[in-house]
């Protein structure tokens, strides 16, 4: 991955941290890595746990970001969340699994639109 594209990825998750504390969710965790890969976001929302998936894009030449998380990557996200948990000592009344995309345009303030319960 390019250093750009490392700089965008990074912009986008903090747009979408304050996107999310800005909406009363606490968020717990961030770029938590295992062998496995890596999950953006854990934050609670009430007694609710979201695992949230950030996508960020700068255009629309490769559609909206939220069309990134397909079948595969919600099904390794489910799996990195269960590992997270398992590392985790926390008893979640619901686990859910967000996708936040963020529109990082050339100019202008970034757009942030959070799809809830998304897979």
């Amino acid at each position: 991955m390019t250093r750009q594209r490392q700089a965008v990825g990074a912009y986008g998750e903090r747009c979408a941290v304050r996107h999310l504390v800005a909406n009363g969710l606490r968020v717990v965790d961030r770029n938590w890595r295992c062998p496995s890969g890596e999950i953006d976001i854990v934050a609670w929302d009430g007694r609710v746990l979201a695992f949230c998936e950030v996508k960020t894009r700068r255009g629309t030449a490769f559609g909206p970001p939220a069309e990134a998380v397909v079948p595969a990557k919600a099904r390794r996200l489910r799996g990195l969340a269960a590992q997270w948990l398992a590392q985790h000592p926390t008893h979640p009344d619901e686990v859910r699994f967000d996708v936040i995309s963020v529109f990082a345009p050339a100019r202008g303030a970034a757009r942030v639109e959070h799809l809830k319960a998304a897979f």
